[in-house]
């Protein structure tokens, strides 16, 4: 009775700390686009400062950090031999070579949204999904149900329509070639990203270590000061770190909106992050990619409330096959935990009617 009770608590903390770890990536996934694109649309132009802030904001992971060591600190005897960083080098290695194809990743979705509306960029982004579970099906053995196989044709689905008409889409003073460019890279940024997230759920489960939380921030933390190093090699190469103060001044919400929106923006896609491979250590790179296409339908709102960016009849069907999509993936996986809890009852009762038996 107490390991079963034990187990219940375990299974009960690990889906708050999932639940979190979604309100964390919803959050991060529909504000990202919204605020790298309040850069681009008010005079920033460098795609590599866009890049670099994907990925910059990850000392604040710090703090977690410390509060875990703290808390490990205190809840063993022996607090000498408690190391601050558990990470091992293969890990490391893995953490960094992951960081690296994430700062390529970030510059190539930095560089659709400097040429697409946001609208456009989140729906095309949202095709990730595909990618994510065909690369998961090789990678990790995702396993698939009716409704999950249902929820990727619907949201890839959605994302693809919008192929089929993008005439009225461009924004003014932009020509077709630069806005064509800019659609191919953001499809070849979902499939990297695809390939990103359960190459994360491949890394969790191949490490000879122990995969805690903690853990999984630091591997973040590693991640993302790599791809944070990348893209500083291109801004270094572009000369961007010489015109941040000059792009500053000219900005057209001001120098200290400038700023702000820099901080902003750090802060946000490391959310995003963080919800990420915290969905994917709680769950399944499959969900992660799933919570990220939700989000679709909440994007394409916001960017025509505050950037007034059109919504014509395509990107009304691609949200109406977002949310059919979502809805159906969490269907079946309520309809499974039902039958899961199902069948575990129903074995319980039996054990107990074959211990009451034996004499």
């Amino acid at each position: 009775m107490a390991e079963g009770s034990e187990a219940r608590k375990e299974i009960t903390m690990k889906r708050v700390v999932l639940m979190i770890n979604c309100i964390l990536l919803a959050t991060g996934a529909t504000g990202g686009p919204l605020v790298i694109r309040l850069y681009f649309i008010h005079g920033g132009s460098r795609v590599w400062i866009s890049s670099f802030l994907q990925a910059a904001g990850f000392p604040i992971i710090l703090i977690p950090l410390f509060i875990s060591y703290i808390i490990r600190r205190r809840s063993i005897v022996d607090s000498s031999k408690l190391k601050i960083i558990t990470m091992k080098l293969p890990l490391f290695v893995a953490s960094a070579i992951l960081g690296i194809l994430t700062g390529l990743d970030n510059y190539l979705y930095s560089y659709g949204v400097a040429r697409l509306p946001v609208s456009t960029s989140t729906l095309i982004v949202a095709s990730q999904l595909a990618f994510t579970a065909i690369f998961g099906f090789f990678m990790v053995k995702q396993k698939f149900t009716p409704y999950s196989v249902n929820a990727i044709v619907l949201l890839t689905l959605a994302a693809g329509i919008l192929a089929l008409n993008t005439k009225g889409d461009r924004p003014a003073g932009e020509s077709s070639k630069t806005y064509m460019m800019g659609f191919a890279l953001t499809i070849i940024a979902a499939i990297l990203y695809g390939f990103i997230l359960p190459l994360v759920e491949l890394v969790y489960k191949k490490t000879k270590q122990p995969i805690t939380y903690s853990l999984v921030l630091e591997i973040q933390v590693v991640m993302c000061f790599f791809a944070s190093l990348f893209c500083i090699v291109g801004m270094f190469i572009n000369n961007d770190l010489k015109v941040i103060s000059t792009e500053g001044r000219h900005f057209g919400l001001g120098e200290a909106t400038y700023y702000v929106i820099l901080m902003v923006s750090a802060m946000v896609w490391q959310i995003n992050f963080l919800g990420a491979i915290g969905v994917i250590f709680c769950a399944s790179s499959l969900l992660s990619g799933i919570v990220i296409a939700l989000m679709v339908p909440v994007t394409e709102v916001l960017a025509i409330v505050f950037y007034k960016e059109t919504f014509k009849a395509e990107k009304g069907v691609s949200v109406v096959l977002s949310i059919w999509g979502f809805v159906s993936y969490f269907y079946g996986e309520f309809k499974q935990a039902r039958e899961f809890e199902r069948n575990r009852t129903i074995g319980n009762e039996l054990s107990q009617k074959i211990s009451s038996v034996d004499p």
